[in-house]
């Protein structure tokens, strides 16, 4: 460890990383990125890939701990051993390049990490999709939802911005607007389920 590096326990970097200490992140980033690159080039891959695969998982890690949501039955190495692990076999299997010995029937590590990477490609998945649903409702809809929900703006802002008579207007607009877009959201949804 250098000076002024701290060495920290698991519960001491997920505490850390839960207060927004980036020194700490920084330094459990560098800590087991060896462990990935290793895994990914014995498996077909390079370092550039094993690198990308290892940003994700300490990605998964990172909003898991931030939301207060992680439970840890494991080492933070042995969560983000099997969260990368899980990213490269399926990389593997999108590029066709499976081998006989990695078929994926090792079992799994009970790290609770399957579920977790699950839920954020799941939720990442949905993000894209409502993105391409706002972008295909047109306006007023886009703007009004947007200043909603992401901007935060209040009823009366909204109804000043879109010149609405009153705000029950513009409530009534939001409403007719939202069941646009679950509309839309859906038959996005379910065209990629049925993929």
């Amino acid at each position: 460890m250098g000076k002024g590096q701290p060495s920290y326990t698991d519960e001491e970097f997920v505490a850390a990383i839960r207060r927004g200490d980036d020194r700490a992140l920084a330094q459990l980033y560098r800590l087991h990125l060896p462990m990935v690159t290793h895994f990914v080039l014995q498996n077909s891959g390079s370092e550039d890939e094993a690198k990308d695969v290892y940003q994700e998982g300490v990605m998964v890690f990172y909003e898991k701990v931030r939301d207060g949501s992680l439970e840890l039955s494991c080492q933070i190495k042995t969560y983000l051993y099997a969260v990368c692990r899980r990213l490269w076999l399926k990389r593997l299997a999108e590029k066709g390049r499976f081998g006989a010995r990695l078929d994926d029937h090792e079992p799994y590590l009970e790290t609770g990490a399957e579920a977790d990477l699950a839920e954020a490609q799941e939720r990442d998945k949905r993000f894209g999709l409502m993105a391409e649903a706002l972008e295909q409702i047109g306006e007023p809809c886009r703007s009004l939802l947007e200043g909603f929900y992401l901007l935060d703006r209040s009823m009366q802002q909204l109804t000043a911005d879109f010149g609405y008579t009153n705000a029950d207007n513009a409530k009534n607009q939001k409403y007719k607007c939202l069941v646009r877009l679950k509309k839309l959201f859906f038959s996005h949804y379910k065209e990629e389920e049925s993929y």
